[in-house]
């Protein structure tokens, strides 16, 4: 595991224009409640434990049961684990086959948390905006148990407990379902308005959209960013760190 205060992201406080600041100034000054992505805004889960491999090894695990017919073409090569739990799922709701399958993706996401990777500034944003009395949750399509134990090894666990909702047995209630999300704001008792979504994909934005929470994007990359734009978010960071100074002291950046 990296120190938090490694540096993989190019950008600072100072590639943000004056307009973007405001944004997310606005976005953070209203927040009350966090509710956080986990793989990306919080740490690269599969930084050294390939999720496209582990993709591969569920398709194979498939065929290896004379099941290669359960995935089209197009599911097979997404190299997306939760693709291929989902199509699963959507044949064969509620199945044993479906809950082996997603046993075995909760096994490899466990074994990813060993050489996950921190986001640049996540530990101490996620410290400072504790400190400042928002009440943090986790609304993920991970597995609980998975960012109940890299929020451990990171000393976390207080910062969200006990508000950490991820996968379920139920697939249909993945994002860009906002299953997740409601429940984390039913269980913390507020108001849509008064939360703020932070997420790396269009599924989180669609997800806080349905919910009416409002949304923040961190690309760590030009591909992420195009994606989170072309799905309509307004604001997108490529850096934690504006983020933390805002949190900090919400008068500077």
């Amino acid at each position: 595991m990296t120190s938090e205060t490694t540096r993989t992201d190019p950008a600072t406080a100072e590639t943000e224009t004056e307009t973007e600041l405001n944004e997310i100034r606005d976005l953070a000054k209203g927040a009350r409640v966090v509710l956080w992505d986990f793989d990306g805004p919080i740490c690269r889960l599969f930084a050294g434990h390939s999720a496209e491999r582990v993709a591969d090894d569920l398709a194979s695990w498939l065929e290896g049961r004379g099941l290669h017919r359960l995935l089209t073409d197009e599911e097979r090569e997404s190299l997306d684990p939760h693709v291929v739990l989902r199509a699963v799922d959507r044949r064969h709701p509620g199945s044993d086959l479906v809950a082996e399958l997603e046993e075995r993706l909760t096994q490899e996401e466990l074994r990813a948390t060993a050489s996950a990777m921190p986001t640049p500034y996540a530990d101490p944003l996620i410290r400072t905006w504790t400190a400042v009395g928002a009440r943090l949750a986790i609304a993920t399509n991970n597995s609980p148990r998975v960012v109940r134990e890299y929020l451990a090894s990171r000393g976390l666990v207080p910062c969200f407990a006990p508000h950490i909702y991820g996968r379920t047995q139920e697939l249909n209630h993945l994002k860009p379902d906002p299953h997740c999300i409601n429940r984390a704001l039913n269980a913390i008792g507020a108001a849509p308005a008064t939360a703020l979504m932070i997420g790396d994909t269009p599924s989180d934005l669609h997800a806080a959209r349905a919910a009416g929470v409002p949304f923040l994007g961190y690309a760590r990359n030009d591909h992420k960013n195009k994606l989170l734009r072309d799905a309509g978010a307004l604001t997108v960071v490529d850096s934690l760190l504006p983020v933390l100074r805002l949190v900090r002291d919400p008068r500077q950046a």
